[in-house]
């Protein structure tokens, strides 16, 4: 043993890199963080959108009701609408509760109406059968206007959901972007 002991040193750290390390972090916190405006924190509501998917089932065959929108082929300045049923049971029907639908049109699949008569088609229609399905079918050059006003008269008396016939794209037509 030793005689002379040794003193013992301690050992010391240098804060200088912990320091250093800290304030990068405090400072790269305080670049990324957001805070909330003024607006969002007196926001008393939350909206919820509502998701959306492709609808790929098809229309169905019994108790659908079609508005057709097409443009005349022999006169291409006349747009018009015509309304048709698919269940003939009911075409009848809601053909004798509109006064202004002809006799001689009974028998018909389309007929050719104006938006008032339109209206009047859906709402007899509607209570025909309480069930029956709605669908526009329109021509792609038809303005919007034209879309707008259907669904309009659609909403007003109380067909709130219905269908666009549209067709399918082609493959060529995705890769290009399609028109």
């Amino acid at each position: 043993m030793p005689k002379i002991k040794k003193k013992r040193m301690g050992f010391v750290i240098d804060l200088t890199p912990l320091v250093d390390i800290t304030f990068l972090l405090l400072t790269f916190l305080m670049f990324t963080a957001k805070f909330k405006s003024e607006a969002e924190a007196e926001k008393q509501f939350t909206i919820r959108r509502p998701t959306a998917s492709p609808d790929t089932t098809r229309l169905p065959e019994r108790d659908l009701a079609i508005i057709n929108i097409a443009i005349d082929d022999k006169n291409p300045n006349d747009t018009s609408y015509y309304y048709g049923l698919t269940n003939t049971k009911d075409l009848l029907q809601v053909y004798q509760l509109v006064p202004e639908i002809p006799q001689e049109y009974y028998n018909k699949a389309l007929v050719k109406v104006d938006t008032t008569v339109l209206g009047k088609l859906i709402r007899a229609t509607l209570s025909v059968r309480s069930s029956t399905r709605f669908a526009i079918d329109a021509d792609r050059r038809v303005r919007y206007k034209w879309v707008e006003d259907a669904m309009n008269i659609m909403r007003r008396n109380r067909a709130f959901v219905f269908n666009f016939v549209t067709d399918k794209r082609r493959a060529e037509e995705e890769k290009a972007g399609g028109k």
